[in-house]
């Protein structure tokens, strides 16, 4: 059964809640006891405690001091900021634009030695065009209803990606051929897309893998994600940014993107891929 990411960050909210309920209880104080103290409607606290509201965190000082703990409010507080930083909405990432999203993740860029990177429905933004980048980023702020900044942002990702020509790093990409078929801009903007990927493919830093139409499954479509060394995995859905960090979710991930490669052909068998687009009707 495919695996939700989503899952562990509501393990750790709830891990949170739960830690917060036994505070309240080990100062021998109701729900509305706590309430009264803090200032706020009981409903908060049982929306607190059931994980159904994450607590800011002055939320969390204010229920440590009303128990009498204010000294565990630095730890919970911590792992809170953790909790959210797991799971990050794109409507609230990108509610001043997208060029942010862009710029914030070049330390980790550069930081990586190997990534691994794997996308079922564009292609990667490490090898997007500024073209391409553009109208792609032109439709997901039109759709996600974001500042419309799609030519800075393109460019902000074009700068990014060159780390790819950094001899100390490695960079693994898979692509599903349908991704090769999938037309953001006009015929042009995809043909120089196409020509750019076989390119890019020249790089001795870089590993581009297309996955045939017809390959024997030995491994369904997931979710793109991104692998940052062995240490970190960022999977995009279509509402949220999720990272896992989580060692044995890292594992899975690369297992899985071990597996993908092994239906992938690459060299000139991927270049006959991307021929077949170039000259594809659709």
């Amino acid at each position: 059964m495919p695996y939700s990411p989503s899952s562990r960050v509501q393990e750790a909210r709830k891990a949170i809640a739960t830690r917060l309920g036994h505070i309240r209880r080990d100062a021998g104080l109701s729900g509305r006891d706590l309430a009264v103290r803090c200032g706020w409607h009981p409903a908060k606290t049982s929306r607190i405690e059931n994980a159904r509201t994450s607590p800011s965190d002055a939320d969390i000082r204010t229920w440590c001091v009303a128990c009498g703990v204010a000294d565990q409010a630095a730890e919970l507080i911590s792992a809170s900021r953790t909790a959210d930083s797991m799971y990050r909405e794109w409507r609230h990432l990108q509610r001043a634009g997208l060029k942010h999203n862009q710029t914030s993740t070049v330390p980790l860029y550069q930081r990586t030695r190997h990534m691994r990177v794997y996308c079922s429905n564009v292609i990667p933004g490490l090898l997007q065009t500024q073209g391409y980048a553009e109208a792609l980023l032109h439709t997901i702020a039109e759709f996600e209803g974001a500042v419309n900044d799609a030519p800075d942002a393109a460019t902000a990702r074009v700068e990014r990606s060159k780390v790819l020509h950094d001899s100390t790093k490695r960079f693994a990409l898979l692509i599903e051929e349908d991704v090769l078929h999938f037309s953001f801009g006009d015929a042009e903007t995809m043909a120089g897309q196409l020509g750019h990927l076989m390119a890019v493919m020249a790089l001795p830093t870089v590993s581009l893998g297309v996955i045939p139409r017809a390959a024997p499954r030995r491994m369904w479509t997931l979710e793109g994600f991104l692998a940052f060394d062995d240490v970190q995995v960022q999977v995009e859905t279509l509402s949220a940014d999720i990272t896992v960090t989580n060692p044995s979710e890292v594992t899975l991930y690369l297992r899985a993107f071990e597996r993908l490669s092994t239906m992938a052909v690459y060299g000139a068998n991927a270049r006959s891929c991307i021929l077949a687009a170039v000259s594809s009707p659709e």
